[in-house]
């Protein structure tokens, strides 16, 4: 049980980084489009750093090889597959994109109780995989996997908060609801993502390797499928790319710090 309460500690934390993600939004009006595709690139190279170094190489270390791959394209395959059957959709920089038969209209003509559903649907899809390898790794008893795993997903978390909190200032909400939104918008499904993910391993042992894998696929979809191809496009492709590197590079020297 002290492992679930660590879990749920941890958690909490990694997901409420996400709000630090917002700040920026308190201090400038309007940020530039390049520094939002950058930040894009930033927290993709993060996460495609956390799926091999933090979930993957654990994962077949673990268990090995066919259990991680496994997860892999299982992950990749049920988020394009939510991404067609779940109605959602994205904050962009400007505007919004519609998926999974959201309806037609114009989000901001949407009722705040239906818009709300409808990003919450693409939070879930990219963040729930995340807390669920914490939760199961932590109740397999790899508390130091588990650890790394949550400073990874914090990291993640800031650039991913601020791409989601810039587009909710400019669609009219005032400051402290972006803070509290942002905010929400990652603790809530990781944290009940990585609940669901311990109580999995009190019915099936040795699921690490696989959900290890689930969320590596998962997380390296979301990369291709949305963050790349939203930071591509707008004239700023350099600077998405160069803060990708940074972003894999900043992983890699997280990831060397914690193990010594």
């Amino acid at each position: 049980m002290n492992h679930f309460w660590t879990m749920l500690w941890v958690t909490t934390v990694a997901g409420a980084a996400t709000g630090l993600g917002a700040l920026p939004v308190f201090v400038r009006s309007r940020v530039s489009h390049r520094t939002y595709d950058a930040s894009l690139g930033l927290a993709a190279g993060i996460m495609i750093a956390a799926s091999v170094f933090g979930l993957i190489l654990p994962g077949t270390e673990e268990g090995g090889l066919r259990p991680v791959l496994v997860g892999v394209f299982l992950g990749g395959f049920v988020l394009l597959g939510g991404n067609r059957v779940i109605p959602h959709i994205h904050a962009r920089y400007r505007g919004w994109r519609r998926e999974g038969g959201a309806p037609p209209d114009d989000p901001e003509k949407l009722s705040t109780v239906r818009r709300a559903l409808l990003i919450g649907g693409a939070i879930t899809l990219h963040n729930a995989p995340e807390g669920l390898a914490v939760g199961v790794a932590f109740a397999s008893g790899l508390e130091s996997v588990a650890l790394l795993l949550a400073v990874v997903i914090g990291l993640q978390n800031v650039p991913d908060g601020f791409a989601f909190a810039l587009p909710m200032g400019d669609a009219g909400l005032s400051n402290p609801r972006v803070l509290l939104y942002t905010t929400l918008s990652g603790l809530v499904p990781q944290v009940l993502a990585s609940i669901f993910g311990f109580g999995l391993v009190s019915v099936a042992t040795g699921v690490f390797p696989v959900a290890a894998g689930f969320a590596a696929g998962a997380m390296m979809a979301v990369v291709f499928r949305e963050m790349i191809p939203s930071s591509h496009g707008h004239g700023h492709a350099d600077a998405a790319t160069a803060a990708f590197l940074v972003g894999f590079a900043l992983l890699i020297v997280v990831d060397a710090v914690l193990a010594v």
